[in-house]
C-alpha cells in the first residue's frame, strides 16, 4: 500500500486525476492524503468534492480556508469574493449532503510516521496538544450549534494563542493556525497579511516550522497553503501547495520513500 500526499486542488478537478494516473493510484491498494483546498479558484470544485468523497475511507483530507469559506459562504454569513468559483456547489442537487461531509473532515491528520494540516502549527503546540486542539474546532463543527460557530469564525483576533482563551476566541485561534498560518514569532503571535516569497518577511516574523526548538520537529509534517513557497523539504516539512490554480503544478508526495509526482496545469480558473 501506498499513500500519496496531494498539494491544494482548488477544484482542478482534471489536474487531479491526471496526477493519480502518474502515480498509478489504485484505490483498491492505495490511499490518498489531501491537504486541503479542495475548492474554489479552480473551475471544477463539485467534481472535486464528490470524486474525494466517493473515495470513503481510502482518502483523508484535512480542511483548508478554502473549504470553511464555502461553508460560511452556504450557511449565509459571507458572500462570495471576487475569484470565487463555489456557484456550482451552491447550486447542486447534492449540495446538502456534500457540506454535510466537509465539515465532518479533520483539521489534523497524524498516522503512518507522518502528519498533515493545510497550513501549519504553532511551534508552541506539540502534536498531541495539537491533536486535541483540533478536535475541539472538528467537534464545534460537526455539532448542532455550528451554525454559530461559522457565523464567529472569520477574524484575525486573538492574535496570540494563550491556554485560557474560551468560547469563540478559542475556536478561532485554532482555526487560523490550522488553515490560515504562514508567519509567527518566536514567542507565537500569529501574522496574516504576509502572502508572498519568505526572502522579505515583516520584522521579528518566520515561516512557523523555522521556529527554533518547534514542539513538533520531530515528526515528518506535510502541509499545504503556500503556493508562492511552493515546493519546500526542509526542517522536517514538506510543502506541497505548487500554485496548480495559478498554472504551475499539481504536486503529490508519496510518503513511503518521499517520491514526487507532479502534473503541469495550464488552464485559467473559470468566472463564478
Amino acid at each position: 500500500m501506498a499513500i500519496y500526499a496531494i498539494g491544494d486542488v482548488q477544484g482542478c478537478y482534471a489536474a487531479l486525476r491526471r496526477l493519480l494516473d502518474k502515480c498509478h493510484f489504485d484505490p483498491a491498494r492505495d490511499r490518498l492524503w489531501l491537504v486541503g483546498d479542495l475548492v474554489n479558484r479552480g473551475p471544477h470544485s463539485l467534481a472535486v468534492l464528490r470524486f474525494v468523497k466517493s473515495l470513503g475511507r481510502r482518502a483523508v483530507t484535512v480542511l483548508g480556508n478554502h473549504d470553511l469559506h464555502l461553508l460560511v459562504v452556504a450557511a449565509g454569513h459571507a458572500p462570495q469574493r471576487h475569484g470565487d468559483t463555489l456557484n456550482a456547489i451552491l447550486r447542486a442537487p447534492d449540495r446538502d449532503e456534500l457540506l454535510h461531509w466537509l465539515r465532518h473532515q479533520k483539521l489534523l491528520h497524524v498516522s503512518s510516521g507522518h502528519a498533515m494540516v493545510h497550513a501549519g502549527l504553532l511551534p508552541q503546540w506539540s502534536l498531541k496538544k495539537a491533536l486535541a486542539l483540533a478536535r475541539e474546532v472538528e467537534l464545534a463543527l460537526q455539532g448542532d450549534a455550528h451554525d454559530e460557530f461559522l457565523r464567529h469564525m472569520y477574524g484575525n483576533k486573538p492574535e496570540r494563542w494563550r491556554d485560557n482563551l474560551r468560547g469563540f476566541d478559542r475556536l478561532r485561534v485554532i482555526t487560523n493556525v490550522f488553515t490560515r498560518l504562514r508567519l509567527c514569532t518566536a514567542a507565537g503571535r500569529l501574522e496574516f497579511a504576509h502572502k508572498g516569497n519568505p526572502a522579505a518577511l515583516p520584522r521579528g516574523f518566520m515561516p512557523w516550522f523555522e521556529v527554533p526548538l518547534r514542539r513538533s520537529r520531530k515528526t515528518p509534517v506535510v502541509f499545504g497553503h503556500w503556493a508562492s513557497l511552493g515546493l519546500r523539504r526542509d526542517n522536517n516539512v514538506s510543502c506541497i501547495d505548487t500554485g496548480c490554480v495559478w498554472g504551475r503544478e499539481l504536486t503529490a508526495l508519496r510518503l513511503s520513500d518521499g517520491a514526487l509526482f507532479q502534473h503541469a496545469y495550464s488552464g485559467r480558473p473559470s468566472p463564478a
